[in-house]
C-alpha cells in the first residue's frame, strides 16, 4: 500500500511540472515588460519633466501627467499580476513540500523495514551456505542473481531517498527567495501607489484650473490641431509633388513600370527594395535612438474636454534637445522643405513607401542622397513654446498614410 502512495505522489508532482515550466516562463515575461515599464517611467521623468512647471503651459503639464499616471498604473497592474503568481508559486512549493515529506517519511520507513530484514537473514544464514544449499548449477545462478539485485535495489533507494532531501532542501531555499520577491514587489508597488495618489491630486488640481476656463482651452486645442492639419496638407503635397517628379525621371530612364493611380512607378530595383521595407514590418528602428510616443496615429476624444477631438497622421516623439535623427531603413532623400510651424522636413523614398522626419533644426544630408538604415540625416527641434523637443514622424505608401506603430519596433 505504502508503495501505492508513493506512485500516485510521484504521479501528482509529475502533472505539476508543465504547470511550473509556465509560471516560470510567465514571470519572466512579466519582469520583462516591468522593466520595460520603468525605463519608460525614467524616460518620460527626463523628456517630459525636464522643464519647469512654471515655463509650461496647464494643457501641457495636465498632457504629461496624464501620460506618467498611465505608466504608474501600468507598473501596478504588472507587478500585481508578478506577486499573484509569486503567490501561486509559493502556495505550489508549500504543496510540493508537504508531498515530499509525506514521501521521504514512507520511503525512510520502508528502507528500514528492508534493511532490518537483510540484516536478520544475514544473521540466519549467509551468503555462501545460501549458495551451497541450491540443488543445482541454475538455481546457484539464480541466487547469485537475486542477492545482486537485492543489493542493487537496496542502493536505488538509497540514492533515491537522498535525491528526494536534497529536492526537499531545494524547494525550502526557493520559497525563501520567491517570500522574498513577493515582498519586495508588494514594497515597490505601495511606493508606485503612494506616487499615484500624489500625481492624481495634482492632475485634479490642474484640471480644475483648466475647467474654470474651459472655453479658452478648447479653443487652444482646435487652434493647436488645426496648425497640425495645416502641416500635414503641406506634407501631403510635398510628397504627391516628389512622387511626380520621380515618376517623370523614372519615365524619362524608361525602366519603370507603370505607376498606380497617385502612386510610384517603380523600377526593379525600387520593387525589391519596397519588398524588403514591407518585409521588416514591425521590426524597423525608432527614428530616434531616445524617445517616447506623447501622440499616437488615429483620431483621439481629449481625456479633459470630451468634446474636443485630435487627428494625427503621425506620431510624435520626445527625446532629448538635439537629438539625432536617424532613417529608419535604407532609402533615397526625395525632398528637403522648411515649413512653417515645423521646421525642416525631409522625406525618404523606400520604393514605393515614404517615411517623414519633421520637425527637424538642422540636417545632413541632400535632395537625391542615397541613406542607411540608422544614419543620421539631422538633429530634433526644441519648441520654444512647448519646452519640448518634439519629432514628428510620419510613414506612407504612395499617398496613403499608415500608423508607424505597427512598423515601428515596439513602438
Amino acid at each position: 500500500m505504502n508503495y501505492l502512495k508513493i506512485i500516485f505522489i510521484v504521479f501528482l508532482s509529475l502533472l505539476a511540472m508543465p504547470n511550473s515550466y509556465g509560471q516560470k516562463d510567465k514571470q519572466k515575461e512579466l519582469e520583462e515588460r516591468r522593466k520595460i515599464i520603468l525605463e519608460e517611467i525614467k524616460q518620460i521623468n527626463s523628456l517630459l519633466f525636464k522643464t519647469r512647471e512654471e515655463e509650461k503651459s496647464v494643457l501641457s503639464q495636465v498632457e504629461d501627467l496624464n501620460t506618467r499616471i498611465q505608466a504608474i498604473e501600468n507598473l501596478i497592474r504588472v507587478t500585481n499580476q508578478q506577486a499573484n503568481l509569486l503567490t501561486r508559486n509559493i502556495n505550489s512549493n508549500i504543496n510540493r513540500i508537504t508531498q515530499l515529506r509525506e514521501e521521504l517519511k514512507v520511503m525512510k520507513k520502508d528502507y528500514a523495514e528492508m534493511v532490518r530484514k537483510s540484516y536478520k537473514s544475514k544473521n540466519q544464514q549467509n551468503r555462501v551456505m545460501f549458495l551451497l544449499s541450491s540443488e543445482s548449477f541454475l538455481q546457484a545462478y539464480k541466487r547469485v542473481q537475486y542477492m545482486k539485485q537485492y543489493a542493487a535495489f537496496r542502493k536505488r533507494q538509497g540514492e533515491e531517498i537522498n535525491r528526494r532531501t536534497q529536492e526537499l532542501q531545494t524547494l525550502n531555499e526557493n520559497l525563501i527567495a520567491q517570500k522574498k520577491d513577493k515582498q519586495r514587489l508588494i514594497d515597490e508597488n505601495n511606493v508606485s501607489k503612494n506616487q499615484l495618489v500624489k500625481e492624481r491630486k495634482k492632475q485634479q488640481e490642474l484640471i480644475a484650473t483648466l475647467k474654470k476656463d474651459e472655453g479658452t482651452y478648447t479653443a487652444q486645442i482646435r487652434a493647436k490641431q488645426k496648425e497640425a492639419d495645416k502641416i500635414e496638407k503641406e506634407i501631403d503635397a510635398l510628397i504627391k509633388a516628389a512622387i511626380a517628379e520621380a515618376n517623370r525621371k523614372a519615365k524619362e530612364s524608361n525602366k519603370a513600370t507603370t505607376a498606380t493611380s497617385g502612386g510610384f512607378a517603380l523600377t526593379a530595383e525600387d520593387k525589391a527594395l519596397a519588398a524588403s521595407f514591407s518585409s521588416n514590418k514591425g521590426k524597423l528602428p525608432w527614428p530616434v535612438e531616445r524617445g517616447m510616443v506623447v501622440k499616437s496615429f488615429g483620431t483621439h476624444r481629449h481625456p479633459q474636454f470630451p468634446n474636443v477631438t485630435t487627428n494625427s497622421s503621425g506620431v510624435e516623439i520626445a527625446t532629448n534637445d538635439h537629438e539625432p535623427v536617424r532613417s529608419v531603413f535604407d532609402g533615397t532623400v526625395m525632398s528637403i522643405q522648411k515649413i512653417r510651424g515645423a521646421n525642416i522636413t525631409v522625406l525618404i523614398q523606400h520604393g514605393d513607401y515614404i517615411t517623414v522626419y519633421s520637425n527637424l533644426e538642422s540636417v545632413s544630408v541632400k535632395k537625391g542622397d542615397k541613406v542607411k538604415t540608422k544614419q543620421t540625416i539631422g538633429n530634433v527641434a526644441k519648441s520654444a513654446t512647448a519646452g519640448k523637443t518634439i519629432l514628428k514622424f510620419y510613414i506612407y505608401r504612395n499617398n496613403s498614410k499608415i500608423n508607424p506603430a505597427d512598423w515601428i519596433y515596439r513602438m
